[in-house]
């Protein structure tokens, strides 16, 4: 009894770890095309390309790191068989 209270205890830390990890990763992006314009800090001046360029860049990292580890972790979940988010719903 006490074994799959400590797994369960686990497995919550786990998944609440990896929601930090990815609202970290799924913010930076957001403050990178901040700081990117920044004046006193670097010398990435506002006009349409470069204003193309960090947003495509912010796009496509939000797109690829978050989706693509997120479902990932989501099609690895498994219970009893079920994969997906109803195996994640379930643990």
């Amino acid at each position: 009894m006490g074994e799959s209270h400590h797994q369960v205890g686990q497995g919550a830390l786990v998944v609440g770890a990896l929601g930090v990890v990815y609202g970290d990763i799924g913010t930076s992006p957001l403050y990178a095309m901040r700081e990117a314009f920044t004046e006193p800090t670097h010398v990435l001046h506002v006009d349409k390309i470069n204003v193309y360029g960090v947003g495509s860049l912010a796009f496509w990292a939000l797109i690829l790191i978050i989706s693509v580890k997120y479902l990932y972790f989501v099609m690895r979940a498994d219970n009893r068989g079920e994969g997906g988010i109803l195996a994640l719903t379930s643990l």
